[in-house]
């Protein structure tokens, strides 16, 4: 049924947890994954436009975040491979995740986006907000949210 997933990864043990699921689910269904990571853009202090101003400041700014973004990535496919699953590493550059997550999906061609949720509730996910919620609400490719396993110390 789906053939390509798209798996936004945050790093986060919740995020690696879904991204072995949806290695699984990938083989079960010979699919393959396209792993992705909204890497933030940086403040706009960093990069030249307030009291900090140095090239080589955004240069290290720029090398420090694709570092991390490789280093989520590639712990990521580790999983993946261990599956024995095809997939490839896509980074986008945003301040949006939701957005980013969503266009990465289209523009791949995936069919479904695996993605994990920190289950917050209440007034902590108002006001912090929902990547997973706000990717549910716009996306028109299916959604599938891995919850993990059931932790009383998300209960809130």
């Amino acid at each position: 049924m789906f053939k390509h997933l798209l798996v936004p990864t945050d790093g986060s043990d919740l995020s690696l947890q879904a991204v072995a699921r949806a290695a699984s689910f990938a083989k079960e269904a010979g699919a393959r994954i396209t792993l992705f990571y909204a890497e933030p853009d940086p403040p706009a202090a960093y990069m030249g436009m307030g009291t900090i101003s140095a090239p080589h400041l955004d240069q290290d700014m720029h090398n420090r975040l694709d570092s991390a973004a490789k280093e989520i990535l590639n712990a990521a496919e580790a999983l993946v491979r261990d599956a024995d699953v095809a997939c490839q590493q896509v980074v986008s550059i945003g301040n949006k995740p939701h957005t980013v997550i969503i266009q990465a999906a289209e523009a791949h061609g995936c069919d479904l986006i695996f993605m994990a949720s920190h289950g917050r509730r209440g007034l902590s996910g108002l006001l912090l907000g929902s990547e997973t919620q706000n990717v549910l609400t716009h996306s028109q490719i299916p959604v599938l949210v891995y919850r993990g396993p059931k932790d009383a110390s998300r209960e809130s």
